[in-house]
């Protein structure tokens, strides 16, 4: 009975000392843990930048591609003459203007490329889009009628007529400039219908 007792005894205190010293499974190897500085940002964190390349006088595609290589994925583009029209095949344009310039830019900024069909000639100025129509009716005179339709609210009941009398079809708004508006610049706007009359950027306004 004696030799039992003292066979407990022993397990019992054998189980205690190994509690006492853990009983885990990091085989007595301390857990590290990790600290950072307050405010120092991770390499993650640190904005990137690359050398943005001049990108002016290349085709659309190629300076699209161009900058893509450089690291920018952010690309963006209008057409500089100010007529509203949508670069869809961009092989059968050219960059005229970029923003921001070449030399050191943040990876992540926008890459906004203006550009002109190939045929076209690139005009001294780059022409941003027509700001929203407010209170006041904007001068249209000489916009597209593409840029006419979009700076208006889009409840606006619009009529567009053809100005040269021979009654055709404006199917490519952006094809066609505006040569009179009613009502006039600058009288108030509170909902009124809006009638332009155009012709195609080629013709002249009677």
């Amino acid at each position: 009975m004696r030799s039992r007792a003292a066979t407990a005894v022993i397990s019992v205190v054998v189980l205690l000392s190994l509690t006492a010293c853990g009983g885990d499974d990091s085989n007595g190897t301390p857990e590290k843990t990790e600290t950072k500085s307050p405010g120092a940002p991770s390499p993650t964190e640190k904005a990137r930048t690359a050398e943005l390349p001049n990108l002016v006088g290349k085709g659309l595609q190629s300076a699209q591609d161009a900058a893509q290589a450089a690291g920018f994925s952010v690309l963006t583009s209008h057409d500089s003459l100010g007529r509203g029209r949508n670069q869809i095949l961009d092989r059968n344009w050219k960059v005229c203007f970029q923003k921001p310039k070449l030399g050191q830019q943040p990876t992540d900024v926008q890459i906004d490329l203006g550009a002109v069909k190939l045929e076209e000639n690139c005009p001294a100025t780059d022409s941003t889009e027509q700001r929203k129509a407010g209170a006041k009716m904007p001068d249209f005179q000489g916009k597209s009628v593409t840029v006419a339709r979009e700076a208006l609210d889009p409840s606006t009941s619009l009529t567009v007529k053809d100005a040269s009398g021979q009654d055709r079809n404006i199917l490519v708004e952006s094809n066609w400039k505006v040569c009179g508006q009613e009502p006039q610049a600058g009288a108030n706007l509170t909902g009124q219908p809006v009638t332009l009359t155009a012709v195609k950027f080629e013709e002249s306004c009677p």
